[in-house]
């Protein structure tokens, strides 16, 4: 089978949990539709609460879809369930890994229940690239914490899917691991793999990620490409450094977004379509700010994110 265009597509996705006791009617996912491109690094943010594990549960078959479709590597998650699935590995959140079991032992376990041939499997390979070639043998209660959240990384790519969901799979490691998790991330994708990543480390996202999909009380406010969606905010922070700290926002620069910082330099916010930095240079020379140093700063992802998810508040 050649390689489809979108490695996922789902179309009007919805979930609504029913009341249960206490508990009202949830809408989890309110008409979710994204094509994510066949070969792309592809970010999936949002505050907690937001739809995005529910999304991820749908795909990987553990939560039934209320309505809508879906399909992974071109196979429809029903008419195929089976095949779809198996085109899918998913990192989860949680650590799930028997204690009595090696990690040699775990992934061919895995690799069986893919039905993965003794011949085709890559158990070693996995391990050692993972950085667990040496604990291969030990027993899962042994390993730390990173290497534990290693392992599961592992688990995913028993039966090489072409499509892999890592759901927060850095939450709480060390930045060593954090780094040799995203070295490996990039040597999957440049092999052809195409990756999910959901994160609340927005710098991970907008290093890594080719488009970026923000998801907000169960729709998505916002899909583009990571340097498109960076530039939706059209302002920047213009930082003063004076040759002598000021102790307070000169009464010339009162009428701009001007504040007063703890080493006495100021920092400007503004439009960039409606004020230039030659102007706002004038307005401090006027107010006789000697300059010693000047920088500006972009908006990043955190600030679109902010941006986004506070603007559309819940039913």
């Amino acid at each position: 089978m050649p390689n489809p265009e979108f490695a996922i597509e789902v179309r009007d996705l919805r979930k609504t949990y029913a009341a249960t006791g206490k508990m009202p009617e949830k809408k989890a996912l309110n008409g979710i539709s994204l094509q994510i491109p066949a070969g792309t690094i592809f970010g999936l943010l949002g505050p907690n609460g937001a739809g995005k594990s529910t999304f991820i549960n749908i795909l990987a078959g553990l939560v039934k879809k209320t309505s809508g479709n879906a399909s992974i590597w071109g196979l429809d998650i029903d008419a195929e369930p089976r095949q779809s699935r198996a085109a899918l590995g998913v990192v989860n959140q949680e650590v799930v890994a028997d204690p009595f079991f090696t990690p040699y032992e775990m992934l061919e376990l895995m690799a069986g229940f893919y039905g993965v041939p003794k011949a085709e499997r890559r158990t070693v390979e996995i391990l050692t690239a993972l950085g667990l070639g040496d604990k291969k043998d030990a027993y899962v209660r042994q390993l730390s914490g990173g290497m534990k959240r290693r392992l599961m990384v592992a688990k995913a790519l028993v039966h090489n899917p072409p499509v892999l969901i890592l759901d927060e799979p850095t939450a709480g490691v060390d930045v060593e691991l954090r780094r040799l998790l995203w070295d490996y991330v990039r040597e999957l994708h440049a092999k052809g793999t195409t990756i999910i990543l959901t994160t609340h480390y927005l710098e991970e996202a907008e290093e890594l990620c080719d488009t970026i999909a923000i998801v907000n009380h169960g729709e998505v406010v916002a899909c583009e490409p990571t340097a498109q969606l960076l530039s939706r905010l059209d302002y920047k922070t213009l930082i003063i450094v004076p040759r002598e700290p000021l102790t307070a926002v000169p009464a010339e620069l009162a009428m701009h977004d001007a504040k007063l910082r703890s080493d006495g330099s100021l920092a400007i916010t503004f439009k960039t379509a409606e004020t230039g930095i030659g102007r706002l240079l004038e307005k401090a020379r006027a107010a006789g700010i000697g300059i010693a140093d000047l920088s500006t700063k972009s908006p990043d992802l955190e600030d679109v994110f902010v941006a986004l998810t506070s603007e559309k508040a819940p039913a």
